[in-house]
């Protein structure tokens, strides 16, 4: 299974920068959440691991990828893109602001591996990383996220 069939819907292109973690946080989780792959209690979790520990999940300039434990309210697999148009200040001093967030809500060890693994191989193209950061649309951000 690819990353685009892993995402399938779950894309977001966000405009307006976010006003704070919190609602960066609220907004990476948001359609992992209506469609119930996880609860509630997942966003709080990375809140509150935000908040101990500072922004863990900023991997790299540009990119985020936040997540949690499954036990701490997963459901079903998935995986959430949502791209910030103008950048997301997520506190990270080392990495700057976040254009491309990747929320992983994994439900065992084996999907956390297997999906971690392809995501790192996108993270290491910074070509397809820059297509992602300026698509326009959700088909675009599919048609790259197919090739992993």
């Amino acid at each position: 299974m690819n990353l685009k069939e892993l995402v399938g819907d779950n894309i977001l292109i966000v405009q307006e920068r976010p006003s704070s973690v919190e609602n960066a946080i609220n907004t990476m989780g948001s359609l992992l959440l209506e469609r119930r792959n996880i609860e509630p209690n997942y966003l709080q979790a990375i809140k509150n691991t935000h908040n101990e520990i500072g922004a863990y999940y900023v991997l790299a300039p540009k990119i985020a990828m936040p997540h949690a434990r499954p036990e701490d309210g997963v459901n079903k697999a998935g995986l959430q893109v949502t791209i910030f148009k103008n950048g997301a200040d997520l506190e990270s001093t080392d990495n700057g602001d976040v254009y491309l967030a990747i929320m992983l809500a994994a439900k065992d060890a084996e999907n956390h591996l297997q999906t971690i693994t392809k995501l790192a191989t996108l993270f290491q193209n910074e070509q397809d990383i820059e297509h992602l950061i300026v698509a326009q649309n959700a088909v675009e951000v599919a048609d790259i996220l197919a090739n992993y």
